[in-house]
């Protein structure tokens, strides 16, 4: 595998790699990251990756500065997950002047569920994304779908402006006891791991009872909450919303497609997941 730090450097090589699947990343990589490289060998054997902690999508109050940088680490996991090429820029490389133009996405879509506690997060994930699609120029780019809304900006973005790639949504890894892999499932104590399935345990609650004819989704969502919270998380939303813009799920509309997604802090750590309904 091939690392690549420069911008010039990565544009030189490009002419050779052919149709290119691309997988960014912000490093502190798990299994779920792995699986994203797998999915993109069924679409081309070249594949490129990228790390790097993208300041702009951190709040004020946010982790930036403690997000574990493992940089060697995470280069032995992509050379054996089949990576051709791994551009990891630092800050100055990405940003060399203030960033003054950004990626702002319709207020519609970013003003919900992550939105509602994360003032400018997606402003800043679709600016760096552009930023690394244009340096990259992959005709295939993958994300999970544990970023549910993260998915949907970055779909709609490069629909909206005509980019020649294919997004690609792949599924959600879990540890065996439900919880969705995650970087940041390292600040969890002992007590908090044991006790962090239970988000997606209420999700599944909530989808079991939607597939059973359920359609008081408010009531849902109340319940799945309080449970959380009795039980010593601090949740911010559960929403029952439609799979195409993240409204809100209308209970009547039976062929509707829906995904419930949740986001809850136990401890100092912020979770979130979703389940397609």
């Amino acid at each position: 595998m091939r690392i690549v730090h420069s911008v010039a450097e990565f544009r030189a090589l490009r002419p050779s790699l052919g149709h290119l699947a691309f997988v960014p990343t912000m490093g502190n990589l798990h299994a779920g990251h792995i699986s994203l490289v797998k999915a993109a060998r069924e679409h081309t054997d070249q594949i490129a990756a990228s790390i790097f902690v993208n300041r702009l999508q951190f709040g004020p109050c946010e982790d930036f500065e403690r997000y574990p940088r493992t940089l060697d680490e995470d280069a032995a996991q992509l050379e054996d997950a089949g990576v051709g090429v791994l551009f990891a820029p630092d800050e100055q490389e990405m940003y060399p002047s203030p960033q003054r133009y950004h990626v702002e996405p319709p207020i519609e879509q970013v003003s919900i569920l992550e939105g509602e506690f994360r003032a400018g997060h997606f402003r800043g994930v679709a600016t760096v994304v552009m930023k690394l699609l244009q340096i990259v120029q992959p005709d295939i780019a993958l994300f999970g779908k544990k970023d549910y809304q993260q998915l949907m900006v970055l779909r709609n973005m490069v629909s909206q402006f005509a980019m020649p790639i294919q997004v690609v949504g792949c599924e959600t890894v879990r540890a065996e006891d439900g919880l969705a892999l995650s970087s940041r499932n390292g600040y969890l104590s002992a007590d908090e791991r044991k006790r962090a399935p239970q988000l997606n345990a209420e999700l599944r609650k909530i989808r079991t009872a939607v597939l059973d004819g359920h359609r008081d989704f408010e009531g849902l969502q109340e319940s799945a909450a309080a449970r959380l919270d009795s039980a010593g998380w601090q949740t911010e939303y559960v929403r029952i919303c439609r799979r195409a813009d993240l409204q809100p799920g209308n209970a009547a509309a039976a062929e509707e497609a829906r995904v419930v997604l949740a986001a809850a802090r136990l401890g100092t750590t912020r979770l979130i997941d979703n389940l397609e309904i």
